[in-house]
C-alpha cells in the first residue's frame, strides 16, 4: 500500500492554473482510490500500481493541451493493506488532545 502526495500543474498557460487542477481532479474523482485535495497538492492511497497509474492518466489529461508540465511525487510505501490517511490524523490528535484545523 503507498501514500502518495503529488502536484502537477502546467507550466506554460500563466497564473491561473484551477482549471487545470480540475481536469486533473475529474480524473482521480472517477477512479476508486482514496484521496484528499489540499492547497498545495493531492493526497491518494491504493496499491502502487494504480495510484501509478492514475498519475500518468493524470498526466495524459493535461498532455491534450499543456506543452510544458511540472510534477512533484512524493511517495510512502509501507507494507499490508490498512488504510492510513486519516488515521495518520487521528493518531497526532489523540497525542495532543484535540482536534486540529482542517482547511
Amino acid at each position: 500500500m503507498v501514500m502518495v502526495e503529488f502536484s502537477m500543474f502546467p507550466v506554460d498557460k500563466g497564473e491561473s492554473l484551477s482549471k487545470y487542477v480540475a481536469r486533473i481532479l475529474k480524473v482521480i474523482e472517477q477512479s476508486k482510490i482514496s484521496y484528499c485535495i489540499n492547497p498545495m497538492g493531492t493526497v491518494m492511497e491504493g496499491e502502487w500500481d494504480e495510484v501509478m497509474e492514475l498519475i500518468k492518466r493524470c498526466h495524459q489529461e493535461l498532455e491534450k493541451d499543456c506543452n510544458r508540465i511540472s510534477t512533484s511525487i512524493k511517495i510512502d510505501y509501507r507494507k499490508g493493506n490498512a488504510p492510513r490517511m486519516n488515521a495518520k490524523i487521528r493518531s497526532v490528535e489523540e497525542k495532543i488532545g484535540k482536534s486540529l484545523r482542517k482547511g
